[in-house]
């Protein structure tokens, strides 16, 4: 029997004997509609509308279904759960929020869709913190800069890299980098594990990235104190970048830095 009709059968006999109600909670989901959006059951998600489902509900890993279908990258799911009203900035689950979660995963059409329909593009909330740093952070050119385009704050903080320029310079994405920079990121903006993006791109042997850091016209303070490693030096030091540490040291940064913490 096909999964729709099975689905179908079992609510049908659930629903006569009282045992259940579209909108039960539990599970890793939370709850049948979002479980649906997830995986992509465009039929069961609207049936379970038409049965009544809580477009809204809340709860499971996604926190609700939009972010369940955005996160998933079911596009004419996330449409249809818009369309019955579901909140397009509802937060919660692992990702606070639908956009964060399209852009997370890359899923440009989504990221470009919830804007269009109301979309906070600087909601914070999530393990990124923003829809802009998790673009970043994953390497998502495209929706980074379609958000910059929708006004998504250059320099907001949050998530442990504390920002989208820090985020792109640990993972190593030059390219939304050197787009961040050319927007005005604050190259010096302090937070997160490594205190700076360029503590951050040294830490993690990011050379490319550490020059141009270094070579903006108002450039990277090269002696920044902050993050777990201290300074930049340190960290090239510390993880085995001997041409990043000699980089550093030519551009100005203190001998002693290396040896500022235990």
């Amino acid at each position: 029997m096909p999964i729709f009709r099975y689905v179908h059968y079992l609510y049908l006999r659930g629903y006569a004997g009282g045992r259940l109600t579209v909108n039960a909670q539990g599970g890793g989901y939370g709850n049948a509609l979002q479980a649906a959006s997830s995986r992509g059951h465009k039929e069961i998600a609207r049936m379970l509308l038409e049965k009544g489902a809580d477009v809204n509900a809340q709860g499971g890993e996604y926190g609700n279904a939009l972010q369940a279908a955005s996160s998933r990258g079911h596009k004419v799911i996330a449409r249809m759960l818009l369309e019955r009203g579901a909140d397009v900035n509802a937060q919660g689950g692992i990702y606070g929020n639908a956009l964060q979660a399209a852009s997370s995963e890359g899923h440009k059409e989504i990221a470009r869709m919830l804007p269009e329909r109301g979309a906070d593009v600087n909601a914070q909330g999530g393990i990124y913190g923003n829809a802009l740093y998790a673009a970043s952070s994953r390497g998502h050119k495209e929706i980074a800069q379609m958000l910059l385009e929708k006004g998504a704050d250059l320099n907001a903080q949050g998530g442990v890299y504390g920002n989208a320029l820090y985020a792109a310079s640990s993972e190593g994405h030059t390219e939304i980098a050197r787009m961040l920079l050319e927007k005005g990121a604050d190259v010096n903006a302090q937070g997160g594990e490594y205190g700076n993006a360029l503590q951050a791109a040294s830490s993690r042997g990011h050379k490319e990235i550490a020059q141009m850091l270094l070579d903006v016209a108002e450039g990277a303070d090269v002696n920044a104190q902050g993050g777990v490693y201290g300074n930049a030096l340190y960290a090239a030091s510390s993880e085995g970048h001997t041409e990043i540490a000699r980089m550093l040291l030519e551009k100005g940064a203190c001998h002693g830095a290396a040896q500022q913490l235990p």
